[in-house]
């Protein structure tokens, strides 16, 4: 591909040219999942892929602004059932260029019921995420769902099941599966730069207030029914929606999946680690007496064949930082250490002393995902271009159902480990957990009848 007809590439994905060169430098391409082929594809493509996007407070309102610069998608269809967030996000697609305007629908079987949809982006909760992928699979239309994968892990084992079955592109929203530099870094790990790598070290901080629930009134802009779905019904509370849910089992997973698989998900890239042997954790509700369930302080130890284990730390009511970030990932070698987390990597010798540091040239750290609450723009940018691609060419994605499940499930385990108060023994064939019944009851959830998911 000609150096000006990848320029209009990058001007198309609007994220600058250093975002991208680095990494096509180091791999031509490759690394991303693109070729010159693929780019062609993108590039003036003549037919858009139509998308429908379910669940638009905060993330999904943000990711319609990714997809309208793209070029080669269109939203055809937003889905919400706070009716409140529809103009508005209606408003976000117009302003980032975007002509048509969209469908609206509250409810999100309309979506999949439209020949018009290609493909759905969904960042509902938690316990949405799986049941919707089947769903969707089943419909025929391909699906970029944002982490986790699944509210559990037998759930997670039947999307990666329903996207084989259906032969549909399931993307996981790690992003930094599709960061350029990163993806050089994680080759240069697997290449020996520091020797066998055997340790990985990750972390999460933040300082976040107590949270309060309290009986309410259904408001009436709100569906609860519809927000609820596949979870049994429970009363509605103030103060849950739309982000505290995160923190109750029957719909969120804790700040183990909620920010812990972004790093976790690296750390096994690095490692080259697909399912564990053992699985450790520890943690509570340490900080606040409040009415969170899951905990805002845990130590997970996670442990690999072939002599490797992967660690992460949470602190969320407590933002000091790690090596200076509030995030970020290390990993240990028998000749050094490489430090990342985002779009960036620095490689340290046995004493600590910096051998070589590649930050992407000519972006701010905002763009590149530097401390910042969320991998960054210009990764949402390609990782969404990786999986518009990967519908065109029929392949598989940078983070791809079956990754991301690998990743998913190995936090849950740790969810589940500190939930019975001990060790996990796990099959490294499958994930599964070996002679612990009690902790098996946690493998799977029950349903609301007529919601449970089906392939």
């Amino acid at each position: 591909m000609s150096k000006s007809s990848r320029r209009d590439f990058i001007k198309t994905l609007g994220i600058g040219t250093a975002a991208l060169t680095i990494g096509n430098n180091a791999f031509g391409g490759a690394g991303l999942g693109f070729s010159a082929k693929s780019y062609r594809n993108i590039v003036g493509a003549n037919e858009r892929i139509n998308m429908g996007i379910i669940g638009l407070n905060g993330r999904g309102n943000s990711m319609c602004g990714t997809i309208v610069a793209l070029k080669n998608a269109q939203i055809v269809s937003i889905c919400d059932v706070d009716k409140r967030t529809l103009p508005k996000v209606a408003a976000t697609i117009q302003k980032a260029g975007q002509a048509a305007v969209p469908k609206s629908e509250k409810d999100l079987r309309r979506v999949l019921e439209d020949k018009s949809v290609d493909a759905i982006y969904t960042a509902t909760p938690d316990h949405w995420h799986a049941p919707l992928t089947i769903m969707a699979c089943q419909a025929g239309k391909h699906v970029y769902v944002e982490k986790p994968l699944s509210h559990n892990p037998r759930e997670g084992e039947m999307a990666v099941t329903a996207a084989r079955k259906y032969n549909k592109v399931v993307q996981m929203g790690a992003q930094r599966r599709s960061a350029p530099i990163l993806t050089e870094g994680i080759k240069l790990l697997h290449d020996g730069v520091i020797g066998r790598v055997y340790m990985a070290k990750t972390w999460y901080t933040n300082a976040r207030k107590p949270t309060f629930l309290k009986p309410g009134t259904i408001p009436d802009w709100l569906d609860y029914d519809l927000w609820q779905g596949p979870a049994p019904r429970m009363d509605y509370k103030e103060g849950l929606i739309h982000y505290n849910w995160h923190w109750f089992w029957h719909w969120g997973t804790g700040e183990a999946l909620n920010n812990g698989t972004h790093e976790v998900d690296v750390a096994r890239w690095g490692l080259g680690a697909d399912f564990p042997t053992r699985v450790t954790s520890v943690g509570g509700r340490y900080h606040y007496k409040d009415d969170w369930e899951t905990p805002d302080t845990q130590s997970v130890v996670i442990e690999y064949p072939g002599r490797m284990s992967l660690q992460w730390e949470n602190r969320s009511c407590n933002g000091r930082k790690v090596e200076g970030l509030e995030r970020g990932i290390i990993f240990y070698g028998e000749k050094g250490s490489l430090d990342t987390g985002d779009d960036a990597y620095s490689i340290y010798d046995l004493e600590g002393k910096l051998v070589k540091e590649v930050k992407p040239v000519g972006q701010s750290d905002a763009l590149a995902g530097r401390n910042t609450a969320s991998p960054g723009l210009g990764m949402d940018s390609l990782h969404m271009a990786d999986f518009l691609d990967a519908i065109k060419n029929n392949r598989k994605p940078n983070c791809d159902v079956e990754v991301g499940h690998k990743s998913t499930v190995a936090m849950q385990l740790a969810n589940i480990s500190s939930r019975v108060g001990r060790d996990l023994h796990i099959d490294p064939k499958n994930g599964h957990i070996i002679g612990d019944p009690e902790a098996q009851k946690l493998w799977s959830r029950t349903y609301e009848k007529g919601w449970e998911p089906v392939i």
